[in-house]
């Protein structure tokens, strides 16, 4: 796959680059390496390989999933104008 020089403005006025038209030609070789760089990494053979999060096997840190009120209830709402129940109250918007 290559980029022409069209496809080279349309990317720049996408991520809002304001590319000069000297510089077309210059980008585009570099989007085109870039391009030719990724095709040949889809020729490396990856069977048998799985995914990582790190270079280091590790074991990702994982807090339990519980629901809970903080154990704080009256803190969180201290500065709430309005409160009944432990809820925050508030005014009514719609009809």
């Amino acid at each position: 796959m290559s980029v022409d020089a069209a496809t080279v403005r349309r990317i720049a006025h996408l991520a809002r680059i304001a590319v000069k038209e000297d510089e077309v030609s210059h980008l585009q070789g570099e989007l085109n390496a870039m391009l030719a760089f990724v095709e040949q990494l889809s020729e490396v053979n990856i069977d048998g390989v799985d995914p990582m999060t790190s270079v280091m096997p590790m074991e990702m840190k994982k807090r339990a999933d519980v629901v809970s009120d903080g154990e704080i209830p009256d803190k969180v709402l201290a500065n709430a104008p309005a409160t009944e129940d432990h809820f925050f109250l508030v005014p009514k918007v719609v009809e």
